[in-house]
């Protein structure tokens, strides 16, 4: 089964370019299914349901979060019915939506993912690691294909959580930092894993907002409100190739792709 991530959607213009670009990916690279981390998606931080819905047209089967998710009050009522959205599962479990779910493939196969957030540097959450096992072991009752989005700032908690999960998983792959990392690898056990797969926005730019705005705020140490550039348009993913039958990654291969009309 061919799998594709894409990185943290950003935007007006990380969704012109999933819009775009995503048809010609899922024909050159026979794609079954598509997860995209959205949690951005909404003029830069949170999603509301009509960028959703646009996001699913465009050929998105499942989209991720992390801890923006709540950034959008429309929010609220979407996720609690709406399961293509998933929230990070270590909320506490008041919270709406839900964080694993099983979804069908293009072809009728079952893919399980699972988003979780880091704790380092972020929010305490419940373990990332504890909560994403035991969805493991849930979602492996059903499919053996399963993808994990680890939604986290510290490299070492996402590589530890991919080591934590190797073998049970067929994929862990970080977001949040929004810069694509040259880490991608098959673990041991054959489970493949991305410190971080990058972003989907514009590449000109401090993770995706505007530079000056982002210097004045380090140089000054003044609150600034930092608005989405617009420049040097790129979709950032990977593409998995799973074994359908054992669950474990044949292949990754990172993606950076150029928006060329923007």
């Amino acid at each position: 089964m061919k799998i594709l991530f894409i990185g943290d959607i950003v935007g007006s213009p990380g969704r012109r370019a999933v819009e775009q670009l995503l048809p010609g990916l899922i024909e050159e690279h026979s794609l079954d299914f598509v997860i995209a981390n959205a949690e951005n998606a909404s003029g830069g931080s949170g999603i509301i349901p009509k960028v959703a819905e646009e996001l699913f047209n465009s050929g998105v089967d499942v989209l991720t979060s992390g801890d923006h998710i709540w950034k959008r009050k429309e929010i609220f009522e979407l996720i609690s019915h709406e399961k293509r959205i998933l929230r990070p599962l270590n909320f506490p479990s008041l919270a709406p939506g839900r964080g694993s779910n099983i979804f069908k493939s293009k072809k009728g196969k079952s893919v399980g993912v699972i988003n979780v957030n880091g704790r380092v540097f972020m929010e305490a959450l419940e373990s990332p690691f504890t909560t994403a096992l035991a969805a493991r072991e849930e979602l492996a009752k059903e499919t053996k294909i399963i993808i994990v989005d680890i939604h986290a700032e510290a490299t070492s908690e996402k590589i530890a959580l991919g080591w934590y999960l190797d073998g049970k998983v067929s994929a862990v792959l970080g977001t949040h930092t929004h810069i694509q990392t040259a880490d991608e690898r098959i673990l041991p056990q054959g489970t493949a894993y991305l410190t971080d797969v990058g972003m989907c926005g514009p590449y000109d730019s401090v993770i995706g907002r505007k530079v000056d705005q982002v210097l004045e705020r380090f140089l000054t140490a003044i609150p600034v409100r930092f608005e989405v550039a617009e420049g040097n348009i790129q979709l950032h993913a990977a593409v998995l190739d799973v074994d359908e039958k054992t669950g474990r990654a044949r292949s990754i291969v990172r993606i950076q792709k150029k928006l060329l009309n923007a």
